[in-house]
């Protein structure tokens, strides 16, 4: 079994705060696990520590079952894809491939049979007599996973291996990279990025880690758990706004009254806003008339028309992406962002009503934890 298990691991440089903070996580059979976050987070670190490039100041690291804090990692039966390829320039794509095998003493045969399956599975046929030279990008990262497929490990390590693409080559390969964890029934993968799409449609569960200021937080979980729970269902700001492009709006508000499963809030600065209060479906349990709140709710979730509660805004700009459009627009409290269809004609300078659905909105507390939030069904707010 290629089961990951990380017990209390922490990573330390010298005298300088953790890069990686007590972080217990168990990674299953088969399971895509991607590791989320901002540069600087220790995703990376963590990605290497579990390679074996990267020792542990502490905790535990088992792979398979077995203890591997003191395993080379030669020996802990993983694969890792660099971000930079790595691949041997005077060697052939055949040679690059083979090399794992080669080292290993495998028989020739053996090795034949492995790398043309391999490149058979990466459509690399006819491209196994080139140098890497003569590669394009998406080719030359195929040829790095293809070095892994060979080596047939337990675990599957990605270390932002699409981040040297352009667009359309990002989205191929994805699709290459999900097929293949299909084909592959017992293997794990672990893959670091910092780009959410790739973790939203990749992932079967996505480790967020924080970064930034907070150095008692820095390099600690904020969330793991499925993509649309942490889409949906944030435990804190700062999930909420890592996750979601473009990303979620926040208002400043202090709380105004607290109903069973209802919380009203009235906007910090209520300006010219023809309504200063909004309603959100939360637990109020943990507040108090008067404390002072952030209101969240997604681009997508926000309606330009309807009945109900609503913002008036003046717009800034409206970015036309043919299926949808984007409108920015301030009010007293700040800018929005709402998504609308794409022939939504609306300019800059138009004062307009944005529509805020309560089962839509999140709230936060002033530590940016987040208030439990009723039942919600996003196809009823949807744009």
């Amino acid at each position: 079994m290629a089961t990951i298990r990380l017990t209390d691991v922490q990573k330390s440089y010298g005298d300088h705060p953790p890069v990686i903070r007590r972080v217990n996580l168990e990674i299953a059979q088969h399971e895509f696990c991607v590791f989320l976050g901002p540069s600087g987070c220790g995703k990376s670190t963590l990605l290497r520590m579990i390679a074996g490039l990267e020792d542990l100041s502490e905790g535990e690291l088992h792979i398979g079952g077995r203890l591997v804090n003191d395993v080379p990692a030669a020996a802990r039966g993983v694969a890792m894809v660099f971000q930079s390829y790595a691949l041997f320039p005077h060697m052939t794509v055949f040679d690059n491939m083979a090399f794992g095998l080669k080292l290993a003493k495998t028989p020739k045969d053996e090795i034949d049979r492995k790398v043309r399956e391999a490149a058979r599975i990466l459509q690399l046929d006819s491209l196994l007599e080139r140098h890497p030279k003569a590669l394009s990008g998406g080719q030359r990262q195929r040829v790095a996973i293809g070095r892994a497929i060979v080596r047939e490990p337990g675990v599957f390590l990605f270390d932002e291996p699409l981040s040297n693409l352009d667009a359309a080559l990002r989205g191929q390969t994805r699709v290459e990279i999900a097929r293949l964890h299909r084909r592959f029934a017992d293997a794990s993968v672990v893959y670091v990025t910092h780009d959410q799409v790739e973790a939203m449609t990749l992932a079967d569960r996505i480790v967020l880690l924080h970064a930034g200021a907070d150095a008692e937080r820095h390099g600690s979980i904020a969330q793991s758990g499925a993509p649309l729970e942490l889409y949906h269902h944030p435990k804190s700001r700062f999930v909420a706004g890592f996750i979601g492009s473009p990303r979620m709006n926040f208002i400043d508000a202090t709380v105004d009254s607290i109903e069973p499963g209802r919380v009203t809030v009235a906007l910090a600065a209520s300006g010219e806003t023809s309504v200063e209060k909004l309603v959100a479906q939360v637990d109020g349990q943990r507040l108090q008339r008067g404390q002072p709140v952030t209101l969240g709710v997604r681009p997508e979730h926000l309606r330009l028309d309807g009945d109900g509660q609503f913002i008036q805004c003046v717009t800034v700009l409206s970015e036309r992406l043919g299926e949808h459009s984007y409108v920015h627009a301030d009010h007293a409290s700040g800018t929005l962002i709402a998504k609308a269809p794409g022939d939504t004609p609306i300019g800059s300078g138009e004062r307009i009503r944005i529509h805020v659905p309560p089962g839509a909105c999140h709230l936060f507390d002033a530590q940016g934890i987040a208030l439990r939030r009723s039942t919600f069904e996003p196809e009823r707010v949807a744009a």
